[in-house]
């Protein structure tokens, strides 16, 4: 039977009759409290004058008491954030701020409570699965997905478990990304492209989740083809490098070979610039002399046309190993040294060291006429003519 009902003990909780239906004095609740707080304490009740001074003692007592008990509550509320850390202050159990690493103060329980969250700690996990290309193949999958919390607030509040929705959206956009993929993409050149799309695609979903989690890194390890159909796919990765690596032979054989071929055609372009202006220079010599000879022969064209022969002649059979013999009325027995006129040694000058050069450099002849008869003689000849 409760206390307050008719008949139910006849006492409130603090031992007292209830005169009426209507809650207790709440000074005599106080008084009462002091008064056993001053039995504790040694004080009791006295009379007069004395009994009055010892109640005002004890009530100073109490005060002291509650001030230091206030104080020593307060300061409960005194905490400290790490540089790893996040401070989550929740009022009556509801958000109320997010504090940066140092010392704070937030009012003490049970009215705000703080949670420190790690901010820098990396999780990981490892995500295995075979599955279908967009070619219609089957590739094994091997990726481990690293991640940290970024925002403190979200990670407590708005997802009740954000580590598995980060798996479950890494399942789903691992699972999307493959199936658009073909095979041989994504066996080759396409894994850190892949990487790279995962790691986007469900970053974008756990911030639409606003779990609170960052994902820094999606390491995706080379896939692997099913092992029915493994040995074709080594030997198409095996023929796959030997074009790499002949591609590299190429490349350095025509990084060899140009700069020699673009070399020899600078020295051909230069050969051939230069054979321009010698003949150039050649046939402007020509040309100048030729008009000097022009305006010669305008000023006396028997003489010029008489030297022009006399040069031609000379050249013409200078340039012929040709003897040619006029000795009328001469003598026919003639010993000429045909091997020094054409500027060819004989034997006996092979073998001999000590005859002298000079003895042969002019022709012995016998009964012939001088060189200056010879001359007037082929000049008569040619006017003859």
């Amino acid at each position: 039977m409760a206390w307050n009902e008719p008949g139910g003990g006849g006492k409130d909780p603090w031992g007292n009759s209830p005169n009426n239906a209507g809650p207790p004095d709440l000074d005599e609740i106080v008084r009462k409290l002091q008064e056993r707080v001053s039995g504790l304490l040694g004080g009791g009740k006295g009379g007069g004058a004395g009994g009055g001074g010892g109640a005002d003692i004890s009530r100073r007592t109490i005060g002291i008491i509650l001030a230091v008990l206030l104080i020593a509550w307060l300061f409960t509320g005194i905490y400290i954030v790490d540089p790893a850390e996040r401070g989550v202050v929740m009022r009556f159990g509801a958000y109320a701020k997010t504090t940066e690493p140092g010392p704070h103060w937030h009012i003490p329980y049970p009215i705000e409570t703080v949670q420190l969250v790690n901010v820098d700690e990396i999780s990981s996990f490892t995500h295995k699965a075979a599955m279908l290309t967009k070619d219609e193949n089957i590739v094994d999958v091997e990726l481990t997905v690293q991640s940290r919390i970024q925002d403190a607030a979200n990670y407590l509040f708005q997802d009740q478990a954000p580590e598995k929705t980060l798996r479950d959206a890494t399942e789903t956009v691992v699972r999307k990304t493959i199936g658009g993929s073909k095979l041989d993409f994504i066996l080759t050149e396409g894994r850190s492209a892949i990487a790279a799309t995962i790691q986007e695609r469900v970053q974008a979903l756990l911030n639409g989740y606003k779990t609170g989690l960052l994902v820094t890194s999606v390491n995706m390890q080379p896939a692997k083809p099913p092992d029915a159909v493994k040995e074709a796919f080594d030997d198409a990765i095996k023929a796959r490098e030997d074009k790499e690596r002949l591609e590299n032979q190429a490349e350095a054989y025509s990084n060899e070979i140009l700069p020699r071929a673009r070399g020899e055609a600078a020295r051909i372009l230069a050969d051939a610039k230069a054979y321009r202006d010698r003949v150039i220079a050649e046939a402007e010599g020509q040309t100048a002399r030729f008009s000097a000879v022009r305006t010669q022969y305008e000023k006396a064209p028997e003489v010029t046309r008489e030297r022009l022969y006399i040069e031609t002649v000379e050249r013409v059979l200078g340039a012929n190993n040709t003897v040619l013999l006029d000795v009328p009325g001469g003598n026919s027995l003639m010993y000429l040294p045909l091997d020094q006129l054409i500027g060819k040694p004989t034997r006996a000058q092979a073998g001999s060291n000590n005859k002298s050069s000079a003895d042969l450099s002019q022709p012995t002849t016998v009964g012939t006429h001088s060189p200056d008869l010879r001359s007037r003689d082929v000049s008569r000849e040619r006017r003859s003519r």
